[in-house]
């Protein structure tokens, strides 16, 4: 997987943990919301500078942000059709206690 997808998966895991927003981690570092967005994308180049940014923002180590077990669960996603998604689990519709009402 090209290294920076890699670290975009890894990079949005950590931010969905730590329950911040792209917006609050843009804000940590000092950058723009679409600048992490495009990190998390996969689209971005960063530099040593971002990463330390990224890491300390979100109170991480560097090397989390390189491990690949998140990459293939991003690859899982991408095997999907275009526009298919995980069905959520249907909520079970509950009886009426009234028998009238059956």
């Amino acid at each position: 997987m090209d290294i920076r997808r890699l670290f975009g998966a890894n990079l949005r895991r950590a931010r969905l943990e730590a329950k911040l927003s792209q917006e609050a981690v843009a804000l940590l570092m000092g950058v723009d919301r679409a600048h992490v967005s495009s990190m998390e994308l996969g689209k971005q180049n960063v530099t040593l500078l971002t990463l330390w940014a990224v890491c300390d923002g979100l109170k991480i180590s560097p090397a989390s942000l390189f491990d690949e077990t998140v990459a293939a669960i991003a690859e899982q996603r991408e095997s999907l059709p275009s526009g298919a998604r995980v069905a959520a689990p249907q909520k079970r519709r509950r009886r009426s206690r009234n028998p009238s009402d059956r």
